[in-house]
Order: structure tokens, then C-alpha cells, then sequence
């Protein structure tokens, strides 16, 4: 046991899980083995040039849950670690998977607070033994079958995998390190827990290596997982772009691909950035890639969804929709604006060059207001001839129809005057060097894969 820290120092090492300093969340639940994790983790902070931070999610379950989270600030203000306490009221007929994703919420609640750059968890060898048979039992597909991966999409990070329960355990003996036994742990109500209790020891008793043998599966199914990530890669052109939280794929490869083969890669792509896609779904997710037409959406569960824009299919973590409200009046001779999810900054100068496509603007200096579009809006575009459906701006310069309905104008009475990054009007556009209010609008959350507003075009 003394070689613990020894071994998971060379396997954080060796594995590169925290490649880059910086502040690593760590997820303490009060058990033994997220007790452990704070113990280990403070031993080897300094060599990685880690600050370490406690997030304690209390659930509102059980009755002494109130003396854990107590017994958690302590033992981090022990380490001089900072705590941070969640207090969730879920009640006691919360079922594993309620509590569950209530707890990630939290959890990514304050790494976006905290601006944390690591989420550490202290999931361990016997965990990914129960999940890779939770899965079996539960019909997963090959990649499911990998079971828990060492590193996740935001700075996810679970250093203790190579490690069992029973080690962790005992380290926590060792270091007379207080520890509390969630009671559902050995509920039989709960799937996880019967897995646990009843049918692992079984199948123990009667297989003996079964633990070996459903560690060897989750690692031949991760190879394949990592080989059809490698195969995004290699397939030209069919990843268009990604970042956190979503990514899109160009439609047309996917109509020319055997069947079986743009299912797999469309389930690829989406574990790319943490979906989850099950076989019957990516079957209904490639239906709707190759017929579907631009601007329609599709539900995939759990918080995501996937969208037609144009000849790509965007897979995103859903989110709550950004509303303009109404017109908001630009007020004063500078300020700063949060409309939806654009900035929008203003101040009195004079004039300068005005273009139809821009992410700047030059305007008259009173009653101007930023507001969404609505049906039937028209403006007569710089430079052209005649009265155009804003509508129809929006769809040729490629703003996804989800975006659209939130998309700002800069008007002035009934009269748009600009649409950011895309048309500017031939109406109220004051002379170079005439007194006017310049007026830049910026996404403050950039949409993926729409690079027109941020050069231009």
C-alpha cells in the first residue's frame, strides 16, 4: 500500500491527464474513494502545478447528509483546500439517474464558476467493472462497452481507474482518513447497487476472472472506439468543425457511405464532443441527415440535439434559448449591450466608411434600438435596389434557422438600418466625417461553425 501515491503518480504521468497547470475541481462526495482522491491528489499538486479546489454536491437524500458535507470542509481545509458546497433538494424517492445528473450540473456549475480547468472524479477499477456489465445487460453497442474513458469533454479527468475499491479503502485506513457510506451504495432499488450486491458476486462464484474478463472487454472496445475517432480524421473532408459542446459533419459523404458505415461514424463524431448516440438512434440521426431539410432539428436525448445547416448536420448540446426581449433603446453617447448571446458596443465619433457586410456601423446618433427580427420585416440593402425580406438575408448569408429567430437588428423607429455581419441599409447612412454613433456588435458566445459574422461575409 505504501506504493500508492508512487503508482498513481507515474500513471498521471505516464497518461498525461493534466497536460497543462492550472486549478483541478475535485468531486468529494465524503466516500472512501473521493476521500482518497483528495488525500492522493494533494500529494502530487505541486509537481503537476495544480491548485486544488473541493466541490461537495449534497443531494438533500438522506438525513445525515448535512454531517457529511460538514466532515468534507473539514478534511479540505485540512489539505488548505477551499470547499465549495452544493446544496440540492431532491428528496428521498430521487432515483439513480435523477441523482446523477443532477449532481454533473452542479458539478460543471462551479468548474464554470471557479473557472476550473479540470474536473477530477474518483471513479475507480471496480466502477468500470459494474458499468461494462450495466451496459452488457443494458444492449450497448461496442463503444458503450469500452466503459468509462480515463479523460471527458471539459476538462474531465478520472485519475483512479487503474485502481480497485479495495485499495482505495484500505489507503483510507492507513491514513486514518474519515469516510461516510452512502446508503445507496447498498439499496437493491437502485440498478447500479443490485449489479453490485447480488449479480457480480454470483457471477463471480461461478466464473472466478470475471472481473479480468469485463476489463479486457472495455479495453478491446476502447480500441475501437479509438480507431473510428482516428477514422473521422482520416475521411477527407467530413468533419467540418467542432469545439466544446458541438460539431458539425458535411451531409453529402454521409449519402455516398454504406449505410452501416455513416451510422457508425455519425455515432463517432457525436461521442466526439460527449453524446451519446445508441444504434436505433443513429439509425433515425442518418435518416435525418441525408432527407432532412435545412433549419429541422432532432431530439437525441439527454440534453442534445441535432440540426440541418445547409449541407451540414450540426450535432449540440441543447441550450436555453437566448430571447432578445424587446427593442432595447442605445442609450447615452457610449455603452455596452448583452442582447441574447451578442454584445453590442456603441459611442459618439464621426463617421467613417460604411460597408454592407460588417461587424461595424455607423449610424444617426438618436433614437436608435437593437431588437430581433419579426415576420415580415424588410430593409433596402446598401448598394442594391429595392425592399428585401430580412428573412431571406438571414437564409443567404447561411444563419441557421435556429438563430435567426434571435438574431439582432439595429433599427431606428420602424426602419432597419443594419443587420450585423450581414446588410447594411441604404437608409440613415451619414456622410464620412459627419457626427455619428459607431456601433459594433460582436457574439459574445459565437455559434458554432458560423464563421460569416466574425469576418464579414
Amino acid at each position: 500500500m505504501t506504493d500508492l501515491p508512487q503508482r498513481l503518480r507515474a500513471h498521471v504521468r505516464d497518461a498525461g491527464l493534466f497536460p497543462e497547470p492550472g486549478l483541478a475541481l475535485l468531486a468529494v462526495s465524503g466516500g472512501p474513494d473521493s476521500m482518497a482522491l483528495l488525500d492522493l491528489c494533494a500529494d502530487f499538486r505541486e509537481a503537476l502545478g495544480l491548485a486544488l479546489a473541493v466541490a461537495h454536491v449534497d443531494h438533500g437524500i438522506h438525513a445525515a447528509s448535512a454531517a457529511v458535507a460538514r466532515d468534507v470542509a473539514a478534511q479540505a481545509d485540512r489539505y488548505g483546500v477551499p470547499c465549495h458546497t452544493v446544496r440540492l433538494e431532491l428528496g428521498a424517492e430521487a432515483t439513480e439517474t435523477e441523482a446523477r445528473r443532477a449532481r454533473y450540473r452542479a458539478l460543471r456549475g462551479l468548474q464554470r464558476d471557479l473557472g476550473a480547468r479540470y474536473l477530477v472524479t474518483g471513479h475507480h477499477a471496480d466502477d468500470q467493472i459494474e458499468t461494462v456489465l450495466f451496459r452488457v445487460l443494458r444492449g450497448s453497442g461496442v463503444a458503450g462497452l469500452a466503459g468509462i474513458p480515463a479523460t471527458g469533454a471539459g476538462g474531465l479527468v478520472r485519475p483512479l481507474l487503474p485502481f480497485t475499491h479495495r485499495e482505495l479503502q484500505d489507503w483510507v485506513r492507513r491514513r486514518a482518513l474519515p469516510a461516510h457510506a452512502d446508503p445507496a451504495n447498498l439499496d437493491p432499488r437502485h440498478d447500479r447497487s443490485w449489479v453490485r450486491q447480488h449479480l457480480l458476486p454470483e457471477l463471480r462464484g461461478r466464473f472466478g476472472d470475471v472481473d479480468d474478463r469485463l476489463l479486457e472487454v472495455a479495453s478491446d472496445a476502447a480500441r475501437h472506439r479509438r480507431a473510428w475517432s482516428a477514422m473521422l480524421r482520416v475521411l477527407p473532408g467530413l468533419i467540418v468543425s467542432r469545439a466544446e459542446g458541438w460539431i458539425e459533419v458535411a451531409r453529402p459523404p454521409l449519402q455516398e457511405y454504406h449505410k452501416t458505415l455513416s451510422e457508425v461514424l455519425l455515432r463517432a463524431a457525436a461521442r466526439e464532443v460527449g453524446c451519446r448516440v445508441g444504434p436505433r438512434r443513429a439509425a433515425r440521426l442518418l435518416r435525418f441527415s441525408v432527407e432532412g431539410r435545412s433549419g429541422r432539428s432532432l431530439d437525441l436525448g439527454e440534453g442534445w440535439h441535432a440540426e440541418l445547416v445547409f449541407d451540414r448536420v450540426r450535432i449540440v448540446r441543447a441550450s436555453e434559448r437566448h430571447d432578445l426581449g424587446g427593442a432595447r433603446e442605445l442609450c447615452g453617447d457610449e455603452g455596452t449591450l448583452r442582447v441574447g448571446t451578442w454584445q453590442v458596443r456603441w459611442r459618439r465619433e464621426v463617421a467613417g466608411r460604411i460597408e454592407r457586410r460588417s461587424l461595424v456601423t455607423w449610424a444617426p446618433v438618436h433614437h436608435l434600438a437593437i431588437r430581433a427580427w419579426m415576420p415580415g420585416d424588410r430593409m433596402v440593402p446598401l448598394g442594391g435596389v429595392g425592399r428585401r425580406k430580412v428573412r431571406r438575408l438571414l437564409m443567404e448569408a447561411r444563419i441557421p434557422f435556429r438563430e435567426r429567430r434571435t438574431y439582432p437588428l439595429l433599427v431606428r423607429g420602424d426602419e432597419i438600418l443594419w443587420i450585423p455581419g450581414v446588410c447594411r441599409s441604404a437608409v440613415a447612412t451619414p456622410d464620412p466625417g459627419a457626427p455619428a454613433l459607431r456601433v459594433e456588435a460582436n457574439p459574445a458566445d459565437p455559434p458554432p461553425g458560423n464563421t460569416a459574422r466574425a469576418d464579414g461575409y
